[in-house]
Order: C-alpha cells, then structure tokens, then sequence
C-alpha cells in the first residue's frame, strides 16, 4: 500500500455566510459544495461564489453529467441545475447516517459516515446494489478513472483513501495535515481532488496521485 502527505495545491474560502462545507462535486466547470441550507457553485479559477440554489443541502453531493444529486437528511434529491428545481427523492439508504455522495457506472455511491460503509444504490429506488465496508469512518466520495477514493475523519486525523470496491481493502492513503478535517471529496478527472473542510468553511484542492500502469507508464 502507497501512503504518502496529501499535497494541497489551493484553498477556496471562507466563503460567505457559509459555516460548514458539506458535500463537494464537479460539473465540469463550477465546484458546487453543501452548506446546510443551500448548494453554492464557485469558479475555481477565481474562487468566486457564482451560483446559489436554496434547498437542504446535509451531506454529499454528486453530479451525474446533467443533475445533481443531493443528500437532505433521510433522503436524496434530484436537483436540476440550472433551474434549482428538486425533481425527484429516493430514501437514503442511511436514514440520516449518510455522508459522501458519488456518481458511477449509471448509479449513486453513498458513504455512512458511524456506519464505515458505502453502499452503491439505484439513483432511481434507491435500493442498495452493493456495500463496501471500511475500517474508518466514511466523508466524502468519488470515482475517477475507474478509481473509488474516500475520505476520513476520526478525531483530529483525516485521510484520502483509495480502496477496492469488491474488497474494501486500503490500496492508496493521503494523509491530510494535522487539524485539516475533509467533509465532501471530488475528482476533477485531472490531477486535482477538491476536498470540503468541514467547519473551516473552506474547500481545498488536493494533487491527485499519479496512475502508474502494468507497463510502467504514468497515466
């Protein structure tokens, strides 16, 4: 197993009126995070707040490619973007355990934070498909490149991982400084995580280890 200091390359906020950084996903172009009672989207070039939708906003968060996905205490919402419209619900499979929130192979990836899982679920029922356990508490979660990475949070220690979903086993750790906590974690699918900052307010990019392949080469 690789265990190695995360890298922070950025940090983006305080912002404000936001006390608690939640949930983090990307669109493409805007980082969107969670923050109680309302999703934000800021530019990260600039760092700026372009987007507010005032609906819950709990925990995790996730983007499917046209709708975002929302974790509002027991339940899921379906939000479209560009309207702020909540457009569907499913049950949580926590009931108000829940944490991370990814978007993978046509369904949703739900961490449990007390619960050191994360249960893959259809985005339509959500019906849990599969659970994958961990030894640590679950934050937030994402996929990239076909890599399922997730973050922790015990005590004043925090942590990126990369674990196989079959197993649950550790295969990568990024270890977060000292009193640098991670909420809600996402992947630009480049070389950057943006990783929430629980009650710093703050949402931090984070080098992405680089994928070296069987032959060798990086990818």
């Amino acid at each position: 197993m690789k265990h190695s200091a995360a890298e922070i390359l950025r940090e983006y906020g305080p912002f404000p009126g936001v006390e608690e950084v939640a949930g983090v996903t990307f669109d493409g172009e805007l980082v969107w995070f969670a923050s109680g009672d309302r999703l934000n989207a800021f530019d990260p070039e600039s760092g700026e707040v372009v987007r507010v939708i005032d609906i819950a906003a709990h925990a995790g968060t996730a983007f499917d490619g046209e709708y975002l996905y929302q974790i509002a205490e027991d339940r899921i919402q379906k939000v479209d973007p560009k309207t702020g419209e909540v457009l569907a619900t499913i049950p949580a499979p926590g009931g108000g355990g829940d944490s991370g929130l990814a978007w993978a192979e046509g369904t949703l990836w739900v961490g449990q934070h007390r619960g050191r899982v994360i249960h893959q679920i259809d985005a339509g029922t959500g019906a849990v498909l599969r659970t994958t356990e961990s030894n640590r508490m679950v934050t937030g979660v994402t996929w990239t490149d076909g890599e399922l990475w997730h973050g922790t949070w015990e005590g004043e220690e925090s942590e990126l991982r990369r674990v196989d979903p079959e197993t649950g086993a550790v295969m990568e750790k990024l270890s977060m400084p000292p009193a640098t906590i991670g909420s809600g974690l996402e992947s630009d699918g480049g070389e950057r995580f943006f990783a929430g900052g629980g009650r710093s307010g703050k949402v931090r990019a984070i080098r992405r280890p680089k994928r070296v392949d069987r032959v060798g080469k990086r990818a």
